[in-house]
């Protein structure tokens, strides 16, 4: 199971996406606060229509909680446009967590100083970056693809 890791989602439409993506990879979805909505928001169901009901979800009250529980750093992989290395380039591990920020702005330097490991999906110089939920997809595409297809 890969745990996917939402840092202060801003749109609930992108979140709901990703967990029915969860939900059909067998991922588990971890949330942390603030969001730019309200969890129960209608947007947020009707992308994740009925599946959210089988998403396996935990909540964060802030990114120092979320850490608090993680026993393997080396396992985190922190999604940013700016890092060096690709997702093609890394070896995935049942139980990695990937990590990706709100949609405005990205993750926080502070949260990309207290990991190793960042990756960026390869694109064209004519964008800044993908949707979170194509990116999302893209990463969870190629973790799997590793484990099922070696």
């Amino acid at each position: 199971m890969l745990n996917i890791v939402l840092v202060e989602p801003e749109i609930p439409n992108n979140t709901g996406n990703i967990g029915r993506l969860c939900v059909g990879t067998e991922s588990k979805l971890h949330l942390i606060h603030p969001f730019g909505f309200v969890i129960n928001d209608k947007n947020l169901k009707r992308s994740g229509l009925d599946y959210w009901v089988h998403l396996d979800v935990t909540e964060y009250e802030n990114v120092n909680e979320w850490i608090a529980q993680i026993t393997n750093k080396s396992r985190v992989f922190l999604m940013s446009s700016h890092a060096q290395k690709t997702i093609y380039e890394t070896q995935f591990q049942d139980g990695d967590w990937l990590v990706f920020g709100k949609e405005s702005v990205g993750l926080s330097p502070e949260i990309l100083a207290q990991f190793e490991n960042h990756l960026t999906i390869p694109m064209s110089g004519l964008i800044r970056s993908y949707n979170i939920a194509n990116s999302v997809a893209f990463v969870v595409g190629e973790a799997r693809r590793q484990f099922f297809y070696k």
